[in-house]
């Protein structure tokens, strides 16, 4: 029997409430005792497992999150086939942002790798363990272009960059659903234009910069098979995204072929009420259903459960609600979960336990770590001459900040912290001392994910700054080396987790200064999601490698990295500013009036980047020559082949991505003053050159024009740029006729 065709046959037999309940998804939650949930989640937290369960025996559920337990998923699916007449498992979903058990280096960092094959290794990892363990379904990836540093999920995202963003998120697609979950791009559509970096606000973009910026990584990751879509919770140009029936069905359906499901974020369907866009419950459901939004998502007392009611009004269209629910029964079919709905629990076991999972780990932290600055060649530390290592900072030990926010089932003690990867690194023919320096950083206002447990960062008992302060300072005098590890703790990021500020917390830029101070040569480890303010540090610190959270091997990772084990590759997927008060700053702006006074735009700044798009160091030294086109001229629907030759002049082996960019001179609409088109990322041997190829064809040269409301193609010169981040030097040009 064919998919349809059994979907068809439940379909015809489904009484309206059953349909509903296959379209509500529940959280199910369960927290450490003694932890109160966030009001702000608007449930007791002691009675909703209980009303789930009970949902569960009457048939009104058809997905539940964040359970991980594979028992524990048995004994709730057990209960759904048998409180639903029909024999219709659970879908299981859960954020699998980065890792399950196995945590990755946090996505802006995988992006940072600018490679699409490390991506979907650990993204493949990421969905075998989950699917192991009875997941099946993750709210993953992110592809929400961020251009404003201040907002928190920037971690979550690939940065600034259509182009980048669409390779990563079509990368991120494939891992996942090759490791066996169905993967669901967030947030459609425009999420990450948060007015004022500030998470949930409106957003208000322009039709060119909806097509051109913030819908691409969508078309990619529909394009690579994806098969789910989460809707975004804010209002975009005035209507709610979840209730906005033209992103939905005219978009994604029409446009972009979707022909998966569509899921609300965590009440966004509710929330549909708050906007003052539905009148009340039941005008939410109808309303959100009628739109294309397939699945609500809800916590308690979901707006689908009224979906009868608006049927039988005629409020919610029977066609809309039978089009759902033929989508999410044939995700269950897909999925396979009608022949084999349980866990395997001793499977499970050994697939978390599997080795080879913290080798990929370990991997893609090497690979997106970026150098960003190697002054006099400081770095790496040769270890045959050092006798003494100074570690500090109170980030450098912490297994908790080390891997990052948006992860809930990780195993600490198999955590690897920067200090543990020097010293086992370093052995013992090196003394490696370690000092906290300053008191962790804490946030004006708490984060909602305090409630799970050991998520707040906390000082020692008795903890006594100045002391620790002196004790940090006196370390880094009397060491070779100091490596400082100072950044953004992870509750600092993520959602909810907007700030106005990019400096570093507390009091770690005045630890820097004072360990710098001492003379002693200093190796600044940043440990972000975001660009901070390093002003300071980029004129007076040496060496500063940007790691990231670095995941479950980090530590092993940063200290290859340190010591010349492998070297550094990775480029930023974001400009970086050097103040806050520069934001939004992206390397794709169009040519305005004045060009020449550019940098200029600030009496009081230069407004140009601390370190530009793209922008990454190496151990290695390259050289790009003999960049040409095939053909000076071209037709309209021609394919102009780049080539570029690149060598590693350098004496060790290393990586360099080797960035293309383009400019269209003139046409119908003012065109950016250049915009990534193609990357590579290669390896050369030490003396190595090598010839690449980049092909500039239509699909290049097209984009949105705002007044033909169409894609167009332009006559024009195209100016091109090869190198190695966005400020490439070497160019030529051709002319499409």
């Amino acid at each position: 029997m064919t998919i349809r065709a059994r979907v068809d046959e439940l379909l015809e037999t489904m009484t309206p409430a059953e349909k509903a309940g296959q379209l509500t998804q529940y959280f199910y939650f369960t927290l450490p005792a003694g932890v109160e949930a966030d009001p702000a989640l608007g449930l007791d937290i002691g009675t909703q497992p209980a009303a789930v369960e009970s949902a569960l025996a009457q048939g009104g559920v058809g997905s539940l999150l964040f359970v991980t337990d594979p028992a524990q998923i048995n004994r709730l699916q057990r209960l759904a086939l048998e409180g639903n007449r029909h024999g219709i498992p659970l879908l299981f979903g859960f954020d699998v942002i980065h890792g399950l058990r196995t945590i990755f280096p946090v996505p802006i960092a995988m992006a940072a790798s600018w490679d699409p094959e490390t991506i979907e290794r650990g993204q493949a990892v990421a969905g075998r363990e989950a699917r192991a363990v009875g997941i099946h379904w993750t709210f993953a990836p992110m592809v929400d272009i961020a251009r404003d540093p201040r907002w928190g999920r920037i971690i979550e995202g690939a940065g600034e960059d259509p182009y980048l963003g669409a390779a990563v998120a079509a990368a991120q697609v494939r891992g996942f659903q090759s490791g066996g979950v169905i993967a669901g791009p967030k947030h459609f559509a425009g999420y990450g234009a948060a007015v004022g970096g500030r998470d949930y606000d409106e957003v208000n973009v322009s039709e060119y910069e909806l097509w051109n910026v913030y819908l691409p990584p969508f078309r990619a990751a529909v394009d690579a098979g994806a098969g789910n879509v989460m809707t975004a919770y804010m209002d975009l140009n005035g209507i709610p995204a979840t209730g906005n029936r033209w992103l939905f069905t005219e978009v994604l359906r029409e446009t972009f072929g979707f022909d998966g499901f569509v899921v609300s974020d965590a009440n966004a369907v509710r929330n549909l009420l708050t906007h003052g866009f539905a009148a009340d419950l039941t005008d939410a459901g109808a309303r959100a259903v009628n739109a294309g939004t397939d699945m609500e998502m809800a916590i308690a007392d979901p707006a689908y459960a009224h979906l009868p009611e608006a049927l039988e009004s005629g409020a919610a269209s029977q066609e809309a609600v039978d089009a759902s629910v033929r989508r999410v029964l044939a995700a269950k079919i897909q999925a396979g979960l009608f022949d084999a709905p349980y866990v395997d629990e001793d499977r499970a076991r050994e697939v978390l336990a599997d080795p080879a999972h913290r080798d990929v780990a370990r991997v893609a932290a090497e690979r997106s770590a970026v150098l960003l600055r190697n002054e006099g060649g400081l770095l790496p530390l040769d270890l045959g001459r050092l006798s003494s290592i100074a570690v500090i900072g109170p980030l450098a030990d912490s297994q908790r900040d080390t891997i990052g926010p948006w992860v809930f089932d990780f195993d600490l003690d198999e955590t690897v912290t920067v200090l543990d990867g020097i010293r086992a690194r370093a052995d013992d023919a090196v003394r490696v001392d370690h000092a906290l320096g300053v008191r962790v950083g804490q946030r004006v206002f708490p984060s909602m994910f305090d409630m799970f447990g050991g998520n707040a960062p906390e000082d020692p008992e008795g903890f006594d700054e100045e002391a620790e302060f002196h004790r940090a300072v006196e370390a880094a005098r009397a060491a070779d080396v100091a490596v400082v590890v100072a950044g953004e703790w992870q509750n600092m990021i993520g959602e909810a987790a907007s700030r106005s500020s990019l400096e570093l917390p507390g009091r770690q830029l005045e630890l820097l200064q004072a360990v710098a101070g001492t003379g002693t040569p200093v190796v600044l480890l940043v440990m972000n999601g975001r660009p901070l303010d390093l002003r300071w540090a980029a004129e007076h610190v040496p060496a500063i490698l940007d790691i990231w959270y670095p995941g479950t091997r980090g530590g092993e990772a940063v200290a290859n990295l340190l010591f010349g084990d492998v070297s550094p590759g990775g480029k930023l997927p974001f400009t970086w500013p050097r103040t806050v008060g520069q934001v939004p700053m992206v390397y794709s702006h169009t040519i305005s009036h004045e060009p020449e006074n550019q940098a200029r735009r600030y009496w009081d700044e230069a407004s140009t980047p601390l370190f530009p798009f793209g922008h990454g160091l190496s151990y290695g030294r390259f050289e790009y020559s003999g960049l040409t086109a095939d053909r000076e001229t071209a037709g309209v629907d021609d394919t102009v082949t780049i080539s570029v030759s690149v060598a590693n002049t350098g004496d060790r082996e290393a990586d360099e991505v080797v960035q293309l960019y383009l400019h269209q001179r003139h046409g119908s609409s003012s065109r950016p003053v250049r915009e990534l088109k193609g990357f590579r990322r290669v390896t050369l041997a030490a003396g190595e050159s090598r010839t690449l190829e980049f092909t500039v064809g239509p699909d290049h040269r097209r984009y949105w024009n705002a007044a033909a409301r169409d894609w167009v193609l332009d006559a024009s010169t195209f100016d091109v740029w090869v190198g190695g981040d966005s400020t490439a030097q070497a160019s030529v040009s051709f002319r499409v006729a």
